[in-house]
């Protein structure tokens, strides 16, 4: 059976640093911060009262009477897909049919209108729950709504893998291509989780943050010795995948190959990693070995690098067991520094920013890294974005519940 290869011909960023493939670049390359204090609720009891929010004006993309009958988390996800879309210059007749397949998850899915829902069966009972209650909330329903956007009607498919969940299902919409099921996949993530309840039940858990509510520019400080926790953003991010002589047939610019790709489970803990990373190993060499690239080849990781203490050591101590020696001649960083933590859409927006990466020959940086801990000793490109052309890039993603999913990415030589 031939196995078909997958390019990326299309990329659709909804982040707290920018819309659409140009800004969110731009973004990258100039070091900016989304976050700023959270303006959707009143935050002022909490101990984290900060977030990567998203204040671009969405109606261009959305009616304002479709809006309503959408959750945020799927309004983001159609907005990233009409990005993804527009830039890969295909149609929307080009995408009808069965050869074209959706695969868009997330995290948590409607958490707006869980609240929203939840509120009114407290106050006025179950009986004024609102009949799109359901249909609004299930996590299926980004994917659901972007195949009836482009008339989709190919594999579909949705990932929950918490914060794996970008990555996951980028990387099984690749297989679905491979293995000749589909020639076209829109997959990613998206998330819309600022809210009361997610935000107090993150932060009552030590997740977030707590140390930087009055300069909130400098919270996300992943591999740094004063980091504290994560802090929580919003977005959507999809991608056009692409089967490569489809894409090459109709002259699609190229951004990169995706060559690599696996999963694994930590099998130790809830939310905490397993020692030393054990999990995300098995991840990143199984995703090495599906690429058929030896760990000297890849030249920059883009790290999971949540900003807590245990994340930050323990996928450290992954990559130095992966790469050997060649960990310290790795480039590493993390964008979660400049957009938070979107959750669902992280490793989608990731994967967006690695593809950008190896496509301009110009890696991210992760700001705020001021102050090194020492006990993390990699290059995490600290200082400003670097113009470095690598042929091979990585990226990991890892959740609670101790999933974890990585990429394999090959800069695109025509």
């Amino acid at each position: 059976m031939e196995i078909k290869r997958v390019v990326i011909t299309g990329l659709g960023p909804v982040s707290p640093i920018g819309l659409g493939a140009g800004a969110f670049a731009e973004a990258q390359r100039a070091g900016k911060s989304g976050i700023g204090p959270i303006t959707n609720f009143d935050a002022s009891t909490l101990r984290c009262r900060i977030a990567g929010e998203i204040h671009a004006d969405l109606s261009p993309f959305i009616e304002t009477r479709e809006a309503k009958k959408l959750d945020r988390y799927v309004q983001l996800a159609l907005v990233a897909a009409d990005l993804a879309v527009a830039d890969s210059g295909l149609s929307r007749e080009e995408l009808a049919g069965e050869r074209t397949g959706t695969l868009v998850g997330s995290g948590i899915g409607g958490m707006n209108t869980f609240e929203d829902q939840a509120r009114v069966m407290v106050e006025r009972g179950p009986s004024r729950v609102s009949p799109m209650f359901v249909p609004m909330m299930i996590a299926n329903m980004a994917t659901g709504h972007v195949a009836m956007r482009f008339g989709a009607t190919g594999p579909s498919s949705t990932v929950v893998t918490a914060c794996a969940t970008g990555s996951g299902a980028i990387g099984d919409a690749s297989r679905i291509i491979q293995l000749g099921l589909a020639d076209v996949m829109l997959a990613g993530g998206s998330e819309a989780a600022i809210t009361s309840l997610s935000i107090g039940g993150f932060g009552n858990m030590h997740a977030l943050t707590a140390s930087h509510n009055d300069d909130p520019q400098s919270a996300s400080r992943p591999f740094s010795a004063s980091r504290d926790g994560f802090v929580l953003g919003e977005g959507g991010a999809v991608v056009v995948l692409e089967e490569l002589e489809h894409a090459r047939k109709r002259g699609a610019r190229i951004y990169a190959e995706v060559v690599g790709y696996a999963t694994s489970a930590d099998a130790f803990h809830v939310t905490m990693p397993a020692p030393e990373g054990r999990g995300a190993q098995v991840a990143m060499r199984q995703a090495l070995k599906s690429a058929g690239v030896n760990p000297e080849q890849v030249g920059y990781v883009n790290a999971h690098g949540t900003s807590t203490p245990a994340n930050d050591l323990n996928e450290t101590l992954a990559i130095k067991s992966v790469y050997g020696e060649h960990a310290h001649k790795l480039a590493v960083s993390s964008t979660k520094s400049m957009t938070g933590h979107l959750l669902g859409a992280a490793g989608a927006m990731e994967a967006i920013a690695v593809a950008q990466a190896l496509f301009e020959g110009i890696l991210p940086p992760t700001i705020n890294l001021t102050d090194p801990d020492p006990a993390l000793d990699l290059d995490y490109i600290p200082e400003g974005a670097r113009e470095q052309q690598v042929e091979y890039a990585m990226s990991n993603s890892f959740a609670f519940g101790g999933q974890n999913a990585v990429l394999v990415f090959k800069r695109w030589n025509g």
